[in-house]
């Protein structure tokens, strides 16, 4: 079922509005958040109103698959995080974005990316060109780039808020100003900044992909993803829309789309007991951001200043190169960032002394997490791919966690020796 929520995040603030949104419509015995519903079947009395919820005519629930009454409380929360007009939400966030995909393109048409997405982002880019959707790769840094990079068969450009694991800033305004000037549907994945540290439809972004696995569940618990729509593209200019879907509120024709020819035919569904850690994680994300925020920039500017340390990459640093462009752009800096080692000091050693940090590949913990990324995340892509990524053999990523400041600096300190 496609979610239609009226924004709350204007009336209230952001934590008090995810706070109490599950509140917004009645539920069970006076239960503070919506309850599992484990239920895959949905019957009906009518079989009038059974077809309309089959056809997208009328809200209801079809088959598990589709969603489920959890589910769909987690979708209304991230629609009003991202203040939009509909969320569907799927099991991971690399299944959100395969079944935008899979759902909005066909043979033919074109997709402008960011040179420097994800590992496995860009694998599913490599694999939708196998079937026949061309892919170009520009420097999303640069605005002009990717206005070069439009053709007439362009249909997506698709953009990372901050690069994991470089922090390269996309420049997202400007990118969404060529967007709208061009008629081409802009895709933003807001998972590094999340809704509380940025909003893409402040720059123009018709569909937010968010992994709620990493910020918005925040625990390491749940795996899930999101496509939210913003409400701002025209649907009716767009080619691939199928006539079969356009039943729906014409600001929902996408979601519909994505939720029949994605989710229902991809079958990545999010199981209600996932949603449910999502959404509770949710809850805090404010308050966990706030704090991971300021321990990742005193984390980098000691690095920084480190004999040992060659180069540190955050966007909260002077030295950043869209340092500027991310003060204009996102309420903090995030909380991922990753640094060199100097040439005299083995990465597998260093990583080994840590005796708090983690060293694990997830990234929007609690916890205080640090990779090898050539060796690991970014293994697959080869020496040369890696190069043009900016990604040396030293690179360690941290995503930080929400320890006592004090605690995460003699960590680091204490492995450096």
């Amino acid at each position: 079922m496609a979610t239609d929520m009226t924004n709350t995040t204007s009336e209230r603030g952001f934590t008090t509005a995810i706070l109490h949104s599950d509140r917004a419509s009645p539920i069970e015995h006076g239960a503070l958040h919506k309850p599992l519903h484990l239920s895959v079947a949905y019957g009906y009395a009518d079989a009038h109103e059974l077809a309309a919820v089959f056809q997208g005519r009328q809200p209801g629930y079809a088959y598990g698959r589709q969603g489920n009454p959890t589910t769909a409380a987690l979708e209304a929360k991230v629609t009003a995080m991202e203040r939009g007009v509909a969320t569907v939400c799927f099991s991971t966030g690399m299944a959100a974005i395969g079944a935008l995909l899979l759902a909005l393109t066909r043979g033919g048409d074109h997709v402008v990316a960011s040179r420097y997405l994800f590992g496995n982002t860009t694998s599913l880019f490599s694999t939708l060109e196998a079937h026949g959707t061309s892919v170009t790769y520009v420097d999303a840094t640069a605005a002009h780039e990717v206005e070069a990079a439009i053709t007439p068969a362009t249909r997506i450009v698709f953009v990372e808020t901050i690069a994991n694991p470089r922090t390269q800033v996309a420049d997202l305004a400007r990118i969404g100003e060529v967007c709208r000037r061009r008629g081409v549907l802009y895709v933003v994945d807001n998972t590094m900044t999340s809704p509380w540290l940025f909003r893409p439809v402040d720059c123009g972004a018709d569909l937010v992909v968010n992994a709620l696995t990493k910020y918005i569940g925040g625990h390491g618990n749940a795996l899930g993803g999101a496509v939210t729509d913003t409400g701002r593209y025209d649907w009716t200019r767009y080619p691939n829309i199928i006539d079969t879907y356009k039943s729906a509120k014409r600001e929902l024709w996408a979601i519909q789309q994505i939720r029949k020819k994605g989710l229902r035919d991809f079958g990545a569904t999010l199981a209600a007991e996932q949603a449910h850690h999502l959404s509770v994680g949710a809850e805090t994300l404010a308050l966990r951001l706030d704090r991971q925020c300021a321990n990742a920039l005193v984390l980098a500017r000691r690095l920084e200043a480190h004999p040992r340390v060659r180069a540190v990459h955050y966007p909260g640093l002077d030295s950043h190169p869209q340092h500027t462009l991310a003060k204009s752009l996102f309420r903090a800096a995030g909380a991922l960032f990753s640094f060199e080692l100097d040439d005299t000091v083995d990465p597998f050693a260093f990583l080994d002394r840590l005796r708090l940090v983690v060293l694990s590949s997830n990234l929007g913990d609690n916890r205080t997490l640090a990779i090898p990324v050539a060796h690991t995340i970014f293994w697959e892509m080869g020496p040369a791919r890696r190069a043009s990524m900016g990604i040396a053999d030293s690179l360690i990523r941290v995503s930080v966690g929400i320890e006592d400041e004090a605690d995460l600096v003699a960590d680091f300190e204490q492995a450096l020796v």
